[in-house]
């Protein structure tokens, strides 16, 4: 081959291969290749993820798709008869097993459940968890299940430990939303025993749990499907819907209604409540799993000193890995700075 012809050839083959490189790049100009679009970052003002529960991972792992069924005797993988075979006949291959698809997940929604956390402090009071439930439009009535449940394991054991004050055996029997009203209809068992701070919590703990929905202002009290007046041996009046207001009393003096208890708390942690501290002033601290303050910020509700005041605030911490820490507030004492009227539980961190 010559040398022109050998040059020709060459020159044809680097055409071809730049238009092929062409094909599959972004096209070019005077200014060069343009870069690949990246991920527009989310806005500060975009609201930040919190109050769900931690991802987990699955208890046992999906079967996998190459995964052979295993056959009974006398049985093909495929589910047909069989019989035994003759050696002529066993060099027939048999039919491939297909593998059993992965049934796609349930739909499920997270509702709140109001509890009661103990106190090392004195301060003992309402805090919401967070449960998962079948995908429902009755999330009302979901919710009431949920807390009839009563607490977990890992809310029981906690330190300090939760429980409820709604009495075993209660069961729902009803609830309709109308106008605003939830009507919840309860067994008897509800108002059986306890004393006067034992019946107002559990009935804080039906009417924070039911007013957590935007279509609920108040709640109504049904006893076997009968109006209640008066409730149970301590003659608490219930006349007309109550609502959170009327419950202020159990609950600790800075309540936290977000984050959950054991819910992810976000980075920057977004806390939010109601408050009735000295002047409304306060702390937020957020905790490691080893008990090291991350972060510390002073809060000031909008009321204190005998009136309650709401609250939101944002504390941003630094951290490396995520895992349970702590979420704390607590009111440093006007004479001495010590912290008094102490909450305090384990919440979801991420980096």
């Amino acid at each position: 081959m010559s040398t022109v012809t050998r040059t020709t050839v060459m020159v044809a083959l680097l055409v071809a291969v730049a238009l092929a490189g062409a094909a599959c790049s972004p096209a070019s100009g005077p200014l060069g290749t343009p870069a690949t679009p990246v991920a527009s970052p989310v806005s500060s003002a975009d609201p930040l993820p919190t109050d769900v529960a931690p991802e987990t991972p699955s208890a046992s792992p999906a079967p996998s798709a190459t995964a052979t069924p295993s056959a009974t005797p006398g049985e093909t993988p495929n589910g047909s008869s069989a019989t035994p075979s003759s050696p002529a006949s066993s060099a027939v291959a048999s039919p491939t097993p297909r593998p059993t698809p992965s049934p796609s997940p349930a739909a499920t929604t997270v509702v709140r459940a109001y509890f009661v956390l103990g106190s090392f402090t004195g301060n003992e009071g309402l805090v919401p968890v967070l449960r998962e439930v079948p995908e429902t439009r009755a999330v009302a009535t979901a919710a009431m299940t949920a807390l009839l449940a009563g607490p977990n394991g890992a809310e029981v054991a906690s330190r300090p430990a939760m429980f409820t004050a709604i009495p075993d055996g209660t069961r729902l029997l009803g609830v309709t939303i109308a106008d605003g009203i939830a009507t919840v209809n309860l067994s008897r068992e509800f108002e059986s025993g306890g004393g006067s701070y034992s019946v107002q919590a559990r009935l804080a703990q039906v009417v924070y749990t039911l007013t957590q929905f935007p279509t609920v202002d108040g709640v109504l009290f049904e006893m076997a499907g009968k109006p209640v007046t008066t409730f149970s041996s301590e003659g608490v009046v219930l006349d007309g819907p109550v609502d959170r207001a009327d419950y202020r009393d159990v609950l600790p003096a800075i309540f936290v209604d977000r984050p959950a208890w054991g819910a992810s708390a976000g980075n920057p942690a977004v806390v939010s409540g109601i408050a009735n501290v000295f002047e409304a002033q306060f702390r937020v601290q957020v905790l490691d799993g080893a008990g090291r303050v991350l972060a510390d910020e002073p809060v000031t509700a909008s009321c204190g000193t005998g009136c309650w005041g709401t609250f939101t605030t944002k504390v941003g911490y630094d951290f490396a890995k995520a895992q349970y820490g702590t979420l704390r507030v607590f009111e440093p004492s006007a004479k001495d700075g010590s912290p008094i009227n102490v909450t305090e539980y384990r919440v979801w961190l991420t980096p």
